[in-house]
């Protein structure tokens, strides 16, 4: 919606949220090659190959106003990053998007992830001009669930052994926030 770009990095209380970098790979291949991290993730661990693939497809979302129609953010703490954020159009006639992260689970349990899921949610809102917001997850991740409704999204549906996924049906959790919600 602004024509303005957004200016990086953008400060939160304790974090910063920048784009993806060609340096990222490393810490991306030792976050996302967890079984722990990718549990409830569409992809099985990554090599160090598929990270660097992610990393280039990352470095190219840069803007729902993009081609790609959809940002992708690293967060940083204390210089170093820790979390994975990502925003994508899902509905340009009804302004709608959706939001996804994956926090590095050495830095779990502080709030990080709510955080910048949160400065996230106010550059859609405020930046972009959306009306709605969604998370979808797999009905299993508490974590998530959690950090939805810490940043004011609502649990608007639970759609059972609705997605196939790594050989098994599970549960979609859908939450959402509108504008009017904040």
């Amino acid at each position: 919606m602004s024509p303005e770009s957004l200016r990086f990095p953008i400060a939160t209380e304790r974090l910063h949220l920048r784009p993806y970098a060609a340096g990222d790979v490393d810490w991306m291949h030792r976050v996302f090659s967890r079984p722990d991290v990718t549990r409830y993730l569409l992809d099985p661990p990554w090599s160090r190959e598929v990270a660097a693939r992610k990393l280039d497809e990352r470095m190219r979302r840069t803007g729902l106003e993009t081609e790609s129609g959809s940002l992708s953010l690293v967060a940083e703490f204390d210089g170093a990053p820790m979390g994975a954020f990502t925003l994508w159009r899902t509905d340009v006639m009804n302004h709608g998007a959706e939001i996804g992260w994956t926090l590095d689970p050495t830095h779990g349990g502080r709030g990080f992830a709510a955080e910048a899921a949160r400065a996230l949610v106010g550059i859609a809102f405020d930046h972009y001009g959306l009306q709605r917001i969604a998370a979808q997850m797999d009905g299993r991740n508490a974590g998530s669930a959690k950090v939805a409704e810490a940043i004011g999204m609502r649990r608007e549906a639970l759609l059972r052994r609705s997605f196939h996924c790594k050989g098994e049906w599970t549960d979609n959790l859908v939450y959402g926030i509108l504008r009017d919600d904040r």
